[in-house]
C-alpha cells in the first residue's frame, strides 16, 4: 500500500459573537476550546486529503484524536462582547505517525485576542465501552510533505512536543504560594459528577473542554466560599496536560492549589483524579486577571469596568514570572 501524503493544513473562519459564544466575562473560554478542538479535527482530515475526519488504525479499527496537551495564552477574551466580529486562523501539521499539532490565533479589533495550541494522539479502546482502557493507536505509515511546511510553525510544533514531554516528566515551575501537595496550605478540594448530556462527547469520552469546566467550577466554589462573589477573574493563561479518561457514572476529584498574586492575579495548579481508583487524569495550570473592583478600587463610570493590564506574565518558556 502506498503511504498517504500528509500536508500542513490551514483553516480560517469569521464569527460574530452571540449568546452561544459568550459568557459572563466576554468570549467563553469553553466555547473557544471546543471550537478549536473541532477545527483541529477537521484540519487533520484536510492535511490527509480526506473529506471527513474519519480515521482508522493499521488494523482498520476506528480511532479518535485525543488531546494530550492544550495551552491557551495571550487571552483577552473579555474584549469580545455581543455583536463583535472576530476571526480564528488554524494551522495544523503532523508531528509523528499518530500525533498532530495545531495553532489557533484569534483576532478581534485588529489584534490578537488569544492563541490556542493543541497536541493530539490517535487513540482507541482496548475494551469496548471502557474509557479506562484507552491506549495509543498504531497507525499506518504516511509520507509527510516537508517541503510544504511552514518552518516557523514546524519549529513551534517541535518545541510544544518537547514542552509536553517535560511537563509529563514533572518539570513544572510554580508561582510562589501554589501548593501542589495533597492537603497542603491553600488547597481546595471538590468532587464533581460529570453529566452524559453535557460533559461527554460523541465518542463517549469525557470531553477535553469539560476538564476546563470542572476546574472553573472548583475555582468558583472556592472563591464564593472564601469571600463575597464579585465579577469573576478573566483568563490569561491555561495549560492542560491529559493522562487518562473516565467512565460514565464515575466522579472526578479536583485539588486546587490557589495563589493570589498581590491582589491582581489569581494563579492555581489543579490535579484531577478519578473517584473510582484515584488515578490522575489531568493537571491544569491557570492564570487569571482580577477585575478592578474586585481589588477594592472605586468605580465611577461604566468605562471603569475594565480589567487591568498584566504587570506579571507567564513567560514563553513555561515558567511563572513575577
Amino acid at each position: 500500500m502506498t503511504p498517504a501524503v500528509v500536508r500542513q493544513a490551514c483553516l480560517e473562519a469569521r464569527y460574530v459573537a452571540g449568546m452561544p459564544n459568550l459568557c459572563y466575562n466576554g468570549l467563553s473560554e469553553n466555547w473557544l476550546l471546543k471550537e478549536c478542538g473541532h477545527r483541529h479535527w477537521l484540519a487533520i482530515a484536510q492535511a490527509q486529503g480526506s473529506q471527513q475526519p474519519e480515521f482508522r488504525d493499521a488494523q482498520g479499527r476506528k480511532v479518535y484524536a485525543a488531546f494530550t496537551l492544550v495551552r491557551l495564552s495571550d487571552a483577552r477574551l473579555e474584549q469580545i462582547g455581543e455583536h463583535d466580529a472576530f476571526s480564528i486562523t488554524s494551522q495544523c501539521l503532523p508531528v509523528g505517525r499518530a500525533q498532530h499539532y495545531s495553532r489557533h490565533d484569534l483576532r478581534v479589533h485588529g489584534q490578537r485576542g488569544a492563541r490556542v495550541e493543541m497536541l493530539s494522539a490517535f487513540v482507541r479502546r482496548e475494551k469496548p465501552g471502557n474509557n479506562r482502557s484507552v491506549v495509543r493507536a498504531a497507525m499506518t505509515e504516511s509520507k509527510v510533505n516537508h517541503d510544504a511546511m511552514d518552518q516557523e510553525l514546524a519549529t513551534a510544533a517541535d518545541a510544544f512536543v518537547r514542552h509536553g514531554r517535560e511537563r509529563r516528566a514533572g518539570a513544572w515551575s510554580e508561582p510562589p504560594g501554589v501548593h501542589s501537595g495533597e492537603g497542603g496550605a491553600g488547597m481546595h478540594e471538590s468532587v464533581f459528577m460529570p453529566c452524559p448530556n453535557n460533559d461527554f462527547n460523541g465518542a463517549d469520552l469525557l470531553y477535553f473542554a469539560s476538564f476546563q469546566a470542572v476546574v472553573d467550577r472548583a475555582e468558583w466554589s472556592w472563591m464564593v466560599n472564601a469571600q463575597p462573589p464579585g465579577r469573576p477573574a478573566a483568563i490569561i493563561e491555561r495549560e492542560m496536560v491529559f493522562y487518562g479518561n473516565m467512565n460514565l457514572g464515575d466522579s472526578v476529584r479536583t485539588s486546587l492549589g490557589v495563589h493570589d498574586s498581590g491582589g491582581m492575579h489569581l494563579s492555581h495548579r489543579s490535579e484531577l483524579r478519578r473517584g473510582s481508583d484515584n488515578a490522575r487524569i489531568a493537571e491544569v495550570y491557570t492564570r487569571k486577571l482580577i477585575p478592578l473592583y474586585a481589588q477594592g478600587k472605586a468605580l465611577t463610570t461604566p468605562t471603569d469596568m475594565v480589567f487591568l493590564k498584566a504587570t506579571a506574565s507567564y513567560a514563553s518558556d513555561g515558567s511563572w514570572a513575577q
